[in-house]
């Protein structure tokens, strides 16, 4: 998310946050100024090789595979990834993630 934040604002900002929400969970947070992503294609850039644009492809590269991966990771974990953006406008990606205690009684994600 992170390298995607980076890799589509080329002015601007991105604001990274790690948090713990009021359910227990690890709340990441990474929103950017950047091109944006239109409405209608929120759902796929969480699949394999699939970017929002076949013009994104071009002018930045990439397989498309980032953001299902990061999909993948966060579903194993039970978590949640979630998406706002408009083109145009930049991108807020969060992931919450559960806090479970190990044997020891210690909070892990």
């Amino acid at each position: 998310m992170i390298g995607n934040a980076v890799k589509f604002t080329e002015s601007g900002e991105i604001t990274v946050s790690i948090d713990e929400d009021s359910y227990g969970q690890i709340a990441i947070r990474v929103v950017d100024t950047g091109i944006g992503i239109a409405p209608e294609n929120h759902a796929k850039i969480f699949k394999e090789f699939q970017q929002a644009e076949s013009e994104t492809a071009r002018m930045y590269g990439g397989t498309g595979l980032g953001m299902s991966i990061v999909k993948r990771i966060v579903d194993r974990m039970d978590g949640t990834i979630t998406v706002k953006s408009e083109l145009g406008k930049g991108s807020e990606f969060i992931v919450l993630v559960p806090l479970q205690a190990d044997a020891r009684g210690v909070l892990a994600a």
